[in-house]
């Protein structure tokens, strides 16, 4: 159990700092106010750990603040990113009670961050297109989701609107749906009522190492923040910060896109819906671009239409052809939304990683430097699993789930970060 080993001695061999005037220093600081930096926050502080989170804009304004809150097994294959799924899917709602109870009587915690079990179906058109997703629903269940294949007579019992050449559907009951921003604010708002400090518009700018070669500081735009330990949670710009921090990491930016309808009245989608086939690079320069037709109602009547991921590097700016192929897949799939307006499209950078699953843990090559990031777009569902991972491996428990397909020094990508070196 080489984790554990490493774990029990980081959070136990250091005593903890303390500065000459004011309150002491943190045991660790959090790099990103995001869902995932506030999650390993929150697991942190209810162990007793003093957490500094510093993020370089608002909190929770980045990533998070431009997702569509999903919380998805129903994506997902049989392997790692699907076990952590299935371990948040489970503590989403034990999570949101214990904050709750942490609020003293405020309540109505669920309905604030509106966290709605609605369930996902996945859909098909023609016969190959089902037997494939029939056969990825079996192997989903295989591995503990819950999967209920729908034939062509049952599916438009579940969504009315959709178009009449579907043909199968698997439904998803686990599949749910949490506003992000509000989340990661409820995740905050606990570190700060257990002593925790947030301050926003600081950038990370890289850690201090002591003679031994542990951290001992966060560097920063507000000057140096002496700690224990530093917890990369900065999202797409994780690989940025890993390597100012002397440790490269190839996490980079991939562009997503959503499409915001006028409200419709209540039903016309009910479920998380979407089209189990992907489709390629969209127009000119659609390299490195992916689409897939995802379409889902909010609970104010607003329809988000999504989604893309391209490689773009940090370009905010939106393409035309990649809005219009959005929209395209959408009224494919429900011919209804052919005539209602889009209001307006937004976008954020995800943190891809070449392997696909996020990096959890400590970095070998720097002691007391973690990194939680490379979630990509699915850093909402994936948040209270990874928040409590790092937070047991830290305090020297026993994880709730194997740690080592998320470890840095994993196969691929340890060769990408010297690559990137």
């Amino acid at each position: 159990m080489r984790y554990r080993r490493v774990q029990a001695s980081e959070a136990a061999r250091r005593p903890r700092p303390s500065g000459p005037a004011g309150p002491p220093y943190p045991d660790v600081a959090v790099v990103g106010s995001g869902i995932i930096g506030a999650a390993c926050a929150e697991a942190l502080t209810r162990r007793g750990i003093r957490v500094t989170v510093v993020d370089r804009g608002p909190l929770a304004s980045g990533t998070t603040a431009h997702g569509e809150g999903n919380l998805l097994v129903s994506d997902k294959p049989p392997g790692p990113e699907l076990v952590l799924a299935l371990a948040s899917a489970a503590r989403w709602p034990r999570l949101l009670a214990e904050l709750e109870a942490g609020e003293r009587g405020r309540g109505g915690l669920a309905e604030r961050c509106e966290y709605e079990t609605k369930g996902g179906l996945v859909v098909a058109r023609g016969e190959p297109g089902a037997r494939a997703l029939a056969g990825f629903a079996a192997a989903q269940r295989a591995a503990g989701v819950t999967a209920h294949e729908v034939g062509p007579d049952g599916v438009h019992g579940y969504e009315p609107h959709l178009a009449p050449d579907v043909r199968a559907a698997v439904h998803y009951p686990q599949d749910a749906q949490i506003q992000p921003v509000a989340a990661a604010t409820a995740l905050l708002d606990a570190v700060r009522r257990r002593g925790g400090t947030l301050r926003a518009g600081v950038r990370a700018l890289g850690v201090g190492r002591g003679a031994d070669g542990r951290v001992t500081a966060l560097h920063t735009s507000a000057g140096t923040l002496p700690c224990g330990a530093v917890v990369n949670a900065c999202g797409p710009w994780a690989g940025r910060f890993a390597r100012e921090a002397g440790a490269p990491l190839p996490v980079r930016p991939r562009r997503g896109l959503v499409l915001v309808t006028a409200p419709l009245p209540p039903g016309t989608v009910r479920h998380k819906v979407y089209d189990a086939g992907y489709v390629g690079a969209v127009g000119s320069g659609g390299a490195g671009l992916r689409t897939a037709t995802v379409v889902e109602a909010t609970r104010g009547g607003t329809v988000l239409i999504g989604s893309s991921r391209e490689r773009a590097g940090f370009e905010e700016r939106f393409r035309t052809p990649v809005l219009r192929e959005l929209a395209r897949n959408a009224v494919t799939l429900f011919p209804v939304l052919g005539h209602v307006p889009v209001i307006r499209a937004y976008g954020g950078f995800r943190p891809y990683t070449p392997d696909h699953l996020p990096v959890i843990g400590p970095d070998p090559r720097l002691p007391g430097l973690w990194h939680a990031t490379g979630h990509e777009g699915a850093g909402i569902g994936l948040a209270p699993a990874t928040g409590e991972l790092l937070a047991q491996l830290y305090a020297g428990e026993r994880p709730c789930l194997d740690p080592e397909p998320y470890r840095v020094a994993r196969p691929g990508l340890a060769e990408e970060a010297r690559c990137s070196a």
